[in-house]
């Protein structure tokens, strides 16, 4: 059984967000919380916090379940574009150069490599 964690509208361009999702994608939980605690990106914190969030919603989803035994990991991590805000910076001879400060969307699953071995 999966379980989803959404991150929505997180001030951090995509690109920068990615870098660090691109660590975990694929590994089991408690590497992937490990990986975030020592990685040196102001992007890992909030992933951390979505990861965490994403074994919580797992564990009320099976309830009577430890994480640990069932051997979670990260199925699926996707971050997406999120909304621009447009402003503008005086720039020289009275012009204004526009500013993108971007934004993203992050999409966590997290399953558990117990069910896929017995629904095969």
């Amino acid at each position: 059984m999966e379980a989803i964690a959404k991150l929505n509208n997180c001030p951090t361009s995509p690109r920068k967000m990615r870098l660090v999702v691109d660590l975990i994608r694929g590994e089991r939980v408690e590497k992937a919380l490990s990986i975030l605690k020592f990685t040196n990106k102001e992007a890992a914190i909030r992933v951390q916090k979505l990861l965490l969030s994403a074994i919580k919603n797992w564990e009320a989803k099976n309830e009577g379940a430890r994480p640990e035994e069932s051997q979670l990991f990260v199925k699926t991590i996707m971050v997406d574009g999120g909304r621009q805000l447009k402003r503008l910076r005086p720039a020289p001879q009275g012009r204004g150069y526009r500013i993108r400060k971007r934004s993203n969307h992050v999409t966590l699953i997290v399953d558990s490599k117990n069910t896929e071995t017995t629904q095969n």
